[in-house]
């Protein structure tokens, strides 16, 4: 066994209980660490592209994976056994993640609807009481924009393995030694056509994001990272400017804001006036507390204080004054974000001038000391108070080791999980299936469904995107990167798929939802019957193998 060595059989209920408990808190724990060392690569110019296509999918899929792999392990005869316990999570997850948070994402991130198929994204309040309840569930909900369409079509399309294992399955019966050998190049035929699939899909998320599909989530997740601190804005968004001003050719150079004094106060080049806008707009109105759309100075300071700007009053007063073009003492949205721009251009210099050799050095040396230099120190816990160049190297440092040690505590803990479920299953005297299927989520996408609503709550039609598209996503990823896992055990270690009722759940869960999301409005009343699936789901497998489909 890789990872704890207690025997779940050894211990008592307490014990056991608090096996479960310490394994899924560590599961837990190390999902949010490969979730937010994924989100610390988008701040990466040079990686956000591949991160966002590639890297949050399929690492989010990672825990799973790491269950589903650990229960078909071991002697064949206690393989067989412990394999429902990784169908049992490769189906909760699934139907976990398209039911219960993408009913939470549409109460939460609901807001009025209006007339032809639109929501009340641009209104003050978004949301207005409602007479009723019946009116709230009818008159409320989200917009489903035509990127979470297509993740619903690739989704219903990933499913074609189910389809094709399950072919020998409906027919085969008898010992499982005969009905593994039935299967045997089904399972490869499958196999093939989950990877075939994952590439495909894969390939189709890193074009999107090499596009700029997914700005959205982009934007979301660096916002999110605002909010919490966990970096400055310079240093969230330096390199960031810096990438479109070297793609466009223009800009003004950081060496010509060596001082507030020489601030010009021209509106930044589009493609960066767009990106500053697309991040900052929705904290300028929060700070706007009267709602005039302006800021007064004292407003401004507060905010760039609130991110991270190591900026004094003095220095705000200096800086606002260029931008207040009509001494009103207040300045607009596009005045604001050519102040921020400045500013950030002014910390970069600052940074600069400071790392500044005071001595004739080949620049090859002085660059290879400073990278030697912060690559001896600790990350700081407070990236927010590095100048932006530094941030950037620490967010890379913090970021592949929140990878790395979210990796290895899955692969430790997950062996152990997949014993302490099939226990729990033996004593409870039920299947393993219904056992994961509760519990491995839980454990497992707990991070998912935590970062899916604070993404809905914001209750913005890109917000909601990134939640909604999250969620499906996942669904197409366990399509194809954790079933391919189950038909390379059923087919290398010559294991039999008898789980007829649990595919036909999960199937039709997924084609359900894929149909509902296709729509361009999501009520509020739909989203909540969709949470009810879940449930129902289980009551459908119980069923199913009353009727003898297993």
């Amino acid at each position: 066994m890789i990872g704890p060595t207690i025997e779940p059989s050894e211990v008592g209920l307490t014990g056991l209980l608090w096996l479960f408990l310490s394994y899924g808190y560590v599961l837990y724990y190390a999902s949010n660490l490969i979730g937010e060392g994924s989100e610390l690569l988008l701040l990466v110019p040079s990686l956000a592209g591949l991160v966002g296509g590639v890297v949050l999918p399929l690492l989010g899929a990672v825990p799973d994976g790491a269950i589903i792999l650990f229960s078909g392990l071991g002697s064949l005869e206690d393989a067989q056994e412990s394999l429902a316990v990784g169908v049992g999570a490769l189906a909760g997850s699934t139907i976990m993640l398209l039911t219960v948070p993408l009913a939470l994402s549409a109460w939460r991130g609901k807001v009025d609807l209006l007339s032809g198929d639109k929501a009340n994204y641009l209104g003050r309040p978004k949301l207005t009481e409602k007479s009723s309840m019946w009116a709230t569930l009818t008159k409320t909900g989200v917009a489903v924009s035509d990127p979470i369409h297509q993740s619903a079509a690739i989704m219903m399309a990933t499913t074609i393995p189910y389809f094709l294992i399950q072919v020998p399955a409906l027919y085969l019966h008898g010992p499982s030694e005969e009905v593994a050998a039935g299967e045997h190049w089904w399972a490869a035929a499958a196999f093939c056509i989950c990877l075939i699939g994952l590439f495909f899909y894969m390939r189709l998320q890193l074009k999107m994001s090499q596009e700029g599909q997914d700005r959205g989530k982009r934007m979301a997740v660096v916002r999110k990272l605002l909010q919490k601190g966990k970096v400055s804005l310079s240093g969230a968004v330096a390199s960031h400017v810096q990438h479109f001003e070297e793609q466009m050719g223009n800009g003004v150079p950081s060496s010509e804001y060596q001082s507030i004094l020489e601030v010009d106060p021209r509106r930044p080049p589009p493609a960066v006036f767009s990106y500053l806008k697309e991040i900052l707009a929705d904290a300028f109105m929060t700070y706007d507390e009267d709602a005039n759309g302006h800021l007064d100075e004292g407003e401004s300071f507060m905010f760039f204080r609130d991110f991270h700007e190591a900026i004094s009053e003095e220095e705000m007063k200096d800086l606002f004054s260029k931008f207040d073009s009509d001494k009103s003492g207040t300045i607009d949205l596009d005045e604001f974000i050519g102040l921020a721009y400045a500013l950030i251009k002014i910390q970069v210099a600052k940074e600069k001038t400071a790392d500044a050799p005071s001595h004739n050095n080949t620049r090859a040396v002085i660059a290879d000391a400073a990278f030697a230099e912060i690559e001896e120190e600790e990350i700081p816990e407070d990236l927010s108070a590095l100048p932006p160049e530094q941030q950037q190297v620490a967010i890379k440092q913090r970021a592949f080791t929140m990878l790395a040690l979210g990796t290895t505590l899955v692969v430790l803990f997950s062996d152990p999980m997949v014993d302490v479920m099939q226990e729990i299953a033996v004593r409870a005297n039920l299947s393993p299936f219904y056992v994961s299927f509760i519990l491995a989520p839980l454990a497992s996408n707990a991070s998912e469904v935590i970062s899916s609503q604070y993404y809905a709550s914001k209750k913005t039609s890109k917000t909601i995107q990134v939640s909604l598209s999250a969620l499906v996503g996942a669904a197409s990823t366990n399509n194809t990167f954790c079933l391919s896992i189950f038909m390379g055990l059923i087919f290398f270690r010559g294991l039999a798929w008898q789980y007829t009722a649990e595919t036909l759940a999960i199937i039709l869960v997924e084609f359900l939802v894929g149909f509902l999301v296709r729509n361009k409005i999501l009520s509020t009343g739909r989203g909540l019957l969709i949470g009810a699936v879940f449930p129902l789901s289980i009551a459908l497998v119980a069923t199913l193998e009353a009727l003898g489909f297993d």
